[in-house]
């Protein structure tokens, strides 16, 4: 199979200057890179196709060549597209350096800036009313703060030097390959200078292990997830620079009568079988103590009473959820004997009246059960 003209390849025109040159190639390259197509081999082809174009035609003297004898160029004696100095190969390395170089926080030309401190998440445990109402409490968090010895530089005298590694940039570049890419000086941590006399207390680290007590102020309304931000409460920053953030991350647990859903609360009331038959009013709890609603006759398990306001106040809207209630009809248990007998004298009045005039959900239940095995056994 025949080459395609280089040209083609990177989709530019023979008189196409350097930098055009290399901006075809960076997409081109970022498009079919084997680490962005690692299962699809037409891509890793068009890959190696575009480096081999730009290889030659990124070099004064292969392009020369190129464009006066074409493939041939490079074929038997001539020598390969990849032979040869000028800025071929190492220009490949340059683009990935430039592509991926952010990734690690390089950027372009200089020293690299001081890094922030690591941010912190601490998760509290609440008990509904305390996420509901708000409350203040104290927490210990384990940390690494500014050494005061030596004021966070690491150094016992004050004073530091240019690293030797990278000569004082922070950074250096790592190359695999086509794959070039800068990272951190291993040697300074990408400060970009040493210490001669580190600090005894910190060791050179301008740091040390702390556990501070804060107060913190947990809003009325919080629930499960919420995250508050402590500004600059986070770890010390190496170097001077800023400190992290702590994030106070919600935990509320199970409460034994509510259940939470937004800002309504949900709760199951109990209800004896005389009180739904004849209705009642009843006493239901809420977070500010106990109400009465009213129970009609004839209610049934499962139904539902709303009180509005009686919910969550939101930390965010500001507006006030509702209480849900939701009734369950008990049977009775441990029946004494004269209450067994009352109950066997009512049931006896049901079974002489018409079964769908008191229990008419049970009646329409019965009439689909005979409705599904006609269907069955036609």
């Amino acid at each position: 199979m025949s080459k395609r003209c280089y040209y083609e390849v990177l989709g530019v025109s023979r008189t196409v200057g350097g930098d055009e040159l290399k901006k075809s190639f960076r997409r081109m390259a970022m498009k079919y890179h084997p680490d962005r197509n690692p299962d699809d081999p037409e891509a890793q082809d068009k890959f190696k196709e575009a480096k081999e174009a730009y290889e030659v035609l990124s070099d004064t003297q292969k392009r020369a060549m190129y464009d006066q004898y074409g493939h041939a160029a490079f074929e038997g004696g001539m020598g390969g597209a990849g032979a040869g100095g000028g800025a071929g190969f190492g220009d490949v390395g340059d683009i990935f350096g430039d592509i991926f170089g952010d990734i690690f926080g390089m950027g372009g030309a200089g020293r690299t800036r001081a890094h922030r401190g690591a941010d912190l998440r601490y998760v509290m445990e609440l008990d509904l009313e305390e996420a509901v109402f708000g409350v203040e409490r104290e927490i210990r968090i384990p940390t690494l703060v500014s050494c005061e010895t030596c004021d966070g530089s690491g150094s016992k005298d004050g004073k530091r030097s240019r690293c030797g590694t990278c000569n004082g940039l922070g950074r250096v570049r790592m190359q695999n390959g086509i794959f070039s890419v800068q990272q951190a000086c291993p040697h300074c941590g990408g400060t970009g200078e040493t210490i001669e006399n580190p600090c005894g207390d910190c060791h050179g680290a301008g740091r040390v292990e702390e556990t501070r007590t804060l107060s913190v102020r947990i809003p009325a309304g919080v629930d499960n997830g919420d995250r508050i931000r402590l500004n600059g409460q986070g770890e010390a920053a190496p170097a001077g620079g800023a400190a992290g953030d702590l994030y106070v991350e919600m935990r509320v647990r199970e409460h034994a009568i509510f259940t939470r859903e937004g800002s309504d609360l949900h709760c199951e009331v109990p209800i004896r079988f005389g009180q739904a038959a004849l209705g009642a009013k009843i006493q239901v709890p809420t977070l500010e103590g106990e109400v009465d609603i009213t129970v009609p006759p004839e209610t049934q398990t499962g139904q539902v009473f709303r009180l509005r306001g009686r919910g969550v106040t939101s930390v965010r809207t500001g507006r006030a959820g509702d209480l849900i209630c939701q009734v369950v009809v008990e049977t009775p248990v441990r029946l004494t004997k004269e209450q067994r007998d009352l109950m066997e004298q009512l049931e006896g009045t049901f079974e002489e009246a018409e079964p769908e005039a008191h229990s008419p959900r049970a009646s329409s239940w019965f009439d689909g059960v005979k409705q599904f095995w006609s269907r069955v056994t036609s």
